[in-house]
C-alpha cells in the first residue's frame, strides 16, 4: 500500500479526500457484492432461458426510475438526495431479506429481487462516481482514481468472501442486513468528503444549491453533445458484450450446478477471483499505465479483453473457462477502463455529471442489456452457437477501439480548453 501511494504523487491537501473516497467506494461496492451472488442464484430459479425476460423487466423499470431520479436531482441539492437514495435502498434490502428468508413466493420474489438489485447497483455506483468527478479535477482523476477504485475493489473482495461463507451458514437475511449497514457507512463517508473538498464543476456554487432543470434534462443534454453521444455508444458496446458473455455464463453454470447454494458459491468465487486480480492491478499498475498509454490506451483494453473472453468461452464452455475468461475481462474493466472512463467525465458540467451520467450509466446500460438479452435468446432459438457470436465480435471490437481513441482526444481538448479559461480568469 505505501508503494502504491508513493507512485501517485499525492499532495498533503489531498490525503484526507483520497482516503475518504477509498472508504466510500469500499462501502458502496461491498454492499452490492454481498447480495450479487444471491441475485444471480435466485435469477436462475425460473430457468436460464428466462433471463432475457428479467433483463427486459429491468429495462422497463429503469425507464420509470430515471425520470423519478431526474425530478429528485432537480428539486433537492446533492447533500440531500445522495443520502436519501442510499438509505431508501438500504431499507429495501432489509425488506427483501425478510421475504427471501421466510420463503415468501420464492420464484416471484427472487425475480423481483434480481430486477431491483440490477437497478439499484447502477444507481449507487453512478452516484458515487458523479460525486467523485465533481470533487476531483482532471489531473487528480488521472493520478488518484485508480487508487480510489481500489477501495471499491477491496469491497468486491470482502463482499463475495462474506457471501461465500455466510450464504449457507447464516442465510439471506444476514447478507441483506450487512449490505444495508455498509450503505449507511457510505453516507457518512460522503458527508465527510464534502467537508474537505469543493465542487470542481463550479466553485462558486454552494453544495446545498439545487441543480434545477427538468426531470428529463439528462436526455436532452446527451442529445445536444457529440461527446456525450460518444459515451452512449461506448456504454452500449460495453454492456452488449458483457450481457452476451453473462448469458453464456448462465447457461454453462445452470447446466453444471443444480441448486441455489452451489451456484451462489460459484458466482461468489468468480467475484473473488476478479477482486484479487483487480486489486493487484489497481495498486501496482493503474496510475503508471494511464500515464504511459493515456486515457485512450486504457479504454481500448476493454474491447481487447472482450475478444479474449469470447474466444475462451467459445472454445471451452466449462465453469473453469467461465471463471478465467470473465475474471480477466472484468479485472481489466475495473482496474484500467473504469478509472479512465471516469476521467472522461471530469471535463463536463456539474449538471451533466449528475444527470446525463446517470442516464447513460443506468437507462442506456440496461437498454443495452435488454437488447443483447433478446439477441442472445434469438441466436439460441435459430441454433446459432456461441462460436458464431465470438467471430462477430471481432469487427465490432475494431469500431469500439476507434471510439475509445476519439473520446480520449475529445477529453484532452476539453481539458486544455478548461485550463485556458482558468488561466484567462486568474487575476493578473
Amino acid at each position: 500500500m505505501p508503494i502504491a501511494l508513493k507512485s501517485l504523487n499525492i499532495l498533503p491537501a489531498e490525503r484526507t479526500a483520497l482516503m475518504l473516497g477509498f472508504a466510500f467506494h469500499f462501502c458502496v461496492l461491498a454492499s452490492y457484492y454481498l447480495v450479487r451472488p444471491l441475485r444471480d442464484a435466485l435469477g436462475l430459479e425460473g430457468g436460464a432461458d428466462q433471463l432475457q425476460w428479467l433483463f427486459s423487466a429491468t429495462f422497463v423499470v429503469m425507464l420509470l426510475m430515471v425520470p423519478l431520479y431526474g425530478a429528485l436531482v432537480s428539486r433537492l441539492p446533492a447533500t440531500r438526495f445522495v443520502p436519501l437514495i442510499y438509505r431508501l435502498i438500504a431499507l429495501s434490502m432489509l425488506v427483501f431479506g425478510l421475504l427471501i428468508a421466510n420463503h415468501v413466493a420464492p420464484v416471484t420474489v427472487g425475480q423481483v429481487f434480481f430486477v431491483w438489485i440490477s437497478i439499484y447497483n447502477l444507481f449507487i455506483v453512478t452516484i458515487f462516481w458523479s460525486v467523485l468527478v465533481d470533487r476531483f479535477s482532471n489531473d487528480q482523476g488521472r493520478r488518484l482514481f485508480g487508487f480510489i477504485a481500489a477501495g471499491g475493489t477491496l469491497g468486491t473482495f470482502i463482499g463475495p468472501l462474506l457471501a461465500a461463507t455466510m450464504a449457507v451458514r447464516l442465510g439471506p437475511m444476514a447478507l441483506t442486513l450487512a449490505a444495508a449497514v455498509l450503505l449507511e457507512i457510505a453516507v457518512r463517508c460522503y458527508r465527510a468528503l464534502l467537508r474537505c473538498t469543493v465542487s470542481r464543476s463550479d466553485n462558486r456554487s454552494p453544495d446545498d444549491q439545487r441543480l434545477g432543470g427538468s426531470m428529463l434534462a439528462g436526455i436532452t443534454l446527451i442529445l445536444r453533445s457529440r461527446y456525450l453521444l460518444g459515451l452512449v455508444a461506448f456504454m452500449l458496446l460495453h454492456t452488449s458484450a458483457a450481457t452476451l458473455l453473462y448469458f453464456e455464463q448462465g447457461r454453462i453454470v445452470a447446466g453444471s450446478y443444480a441448486d441455489v447454494a452451489s451456484r451462489t458459491q460459484f458466482f461468489a468465487l468468480v467475484d473473488l477471483l476478479v477482486s484479487v486480480l483487480t486489486l493487484l492491478f489497481q495498486l501496482l499498475l493503474t496510475a503508471p499505465l494511464i500515464r504511459w498509454v493515456g486515457v485512450g490506451g486504457a479504454l481500448v483494453m476493454l474491447p481487447l479483453a472482450s475478444v479474449v473472453a469470447f474466444s475462451a468461452m467459445a472454445m471451452a464452455p466449462v465453469p473453469a473457462a467461465v471463471a478465467l475468461a470473465q475474471g480477466l475481462r472484468r479485472a481489466v474493466e475495473f482496474a484500467f477502463v473504469r478509472p479512465a472512463r471516469e476521467v472522461l467525465w471530469t471535463v463536463v458540467s456539474r449538471e451533466e455529471k449528475y444527470k446525463a451520467k446517470n442516464v447513460i450509466e443506468t437507462l442506456v446500460y440496461r437498454g443495452g442489456d435488454a437488447a443483447s438479452g433478446w439477441l442472445s435468446a434469438g441466436l439460441t432459438a435459430v441454433g446459432a452457437g456461441f462460436g458464431l457470436v465470438a467471430l462477430a465480435i471481432l469487427p465490432v471490437a475494431g469500431v469500439w477501439a476507434g471510439l475509445c481513441f476519439w473520446l480520449a482526444r475529445r477529453q484532452e481538448q476539453r481539458a486544455a480548453s478548461t485550463r485556458m479559461e482558468e488561466q484567462h480568469h486568474e487575476p493578473h
